[in-house]
């Protein structure tokens, strides 16, 4: 498991620095690598010592439908009152009275920011961008790489796993 604070006090803490060790395993897939990672630790192994790399970076851009005006204000509308109605509730919560106008001014004022944050940035495009898509960044393959003092049993483990 990552931890997206980074630190750690060993590798992470800090400035980004290239991984060092000796690669003792390549995959075309991070599950592969993923997978290979959760082998050495099965066997007791320091996974500490061990780094996955992923190797010939690509952004992958998935496009994942075309957008309109229809879909673009629903999706504001929808968002937003998702929003307000949140906001809604937390006021509700510390008012008193009826619990009601709070989440009916929420929603209102949350379909209105959606349909601000929706429509704007889509109509600045003036068509140039009629779809969605999703990013990605992925790599061409992932190596496993393990500090010198253990790669050895690291790529002995491995090759066991891969028979």
């Amino acid at each position: 498991m990552t931890n997206p604070m980074g630190g750690g006090g060993r590798r992470g803490a800090g400035l980004p620095t290239p991984p060092q060790g000796w690669p003792v395993g390549s995959y075309r897939t991070y599950a592969e690598a993923q997978r290979a990672v959760e082998h050495l630790a099965k066997q007791d192994f320091t996974v500490q010592d061990v780094t996955i790399v992923g190797v010939d970076l690509m952004q992958v851009e998935r496009v994942i439908g075309r957008l309109t005006w229809g879909k673009v204000i629903g999706t504001g509308i929808v968002s937003g009152a998702w929003l307000g109605l949140f906001f809604g509730l937390l006021v509700s919560l510390v008012v008193s009275g009826s619990p009601v106008a709070p989440l009916v001014m929420g929603i209102i004022g949350g379909v209105i920011f959606g349909l601000v944050t929706a429509v704007v940035p889509y109509a600045a495009t003036r068509g140039q961008r009629d779809f969605a898509s999703t990013m990605q960044l992925v790599a061409g393959r992932y190596d496993v790489l393990c500090d010198p003092k253990s790669a050895t049993q690291a790529r002995d483990m491995l090759a066991r796993l891969a028979v």
